[in-house]
């Protein structure tokens, strides 16, 4: 009995220091993904804020949902809707390696996948990313590789 225990105990730390780890790596804003929007909005072309009573938790990250359907839709396949990168910049993920917070409604969707960038009055990043989109998101898939381990 102490064995099963003991069995148990250890995973359930394994769980738990996962999602810690998984935690530190993506972009939070009060402990929520994507500042709040819901994740399968973005592939309706209109990104939506999500409902705090329609919150889901994967991985040991917090999702908001604008509606019961997306948030049942995120349940069945939540890895295609989670944002490429933790949520950080695409571009800069992949230019520099580097995680730079983002605007969430600047985004796209490529080959299936969510990506989101940073803007402000000065800068577009979503614009330098379509200039060379297939070799920046090979980098950014290398560069995200080191830093998710």
């Amino acid at each position: 009995m102490k064995n099963i225990l003991c069995i148990a105990l250890l995973l359930l730390s394994i769980v738990v220091n996962a999602q810690n780890t998984r935690q530190k790596h993506f972009l939070l804003e009060k402990n929520t993904a994507i500042s709040g929007y819901d994740p399968v909005s973005y592939f309706s072309n209109k990104p939506l804020k999500g409902k705090a009573n329609l919150t889901y938790n994967y991985e040991g990250i917090n999702y908001r949902f604008a509606n019961p359907n997306n948030l049942e839709t995120f349940k069945k396949t939540p890895e295609k809707y989670e944002p490429a990168y933790g949520g950080w910049c695409a571009y800069a993920m992949g230019a520099k390696g580097e995680k730079v917070e983002v605007d969430p409604e600047n985004y796209r969707i490529y080959e299936g996948k969510l990506y989101l960038f940073y803007k402000n009055f000065f800068s577009n990043t979503l614009d330098d990313w379509k200039k060379e989109e297939v070799k920046l998101k090979k980098q950014a898939d290398t560069n995200w590789n080191k830093i998710f381990k």
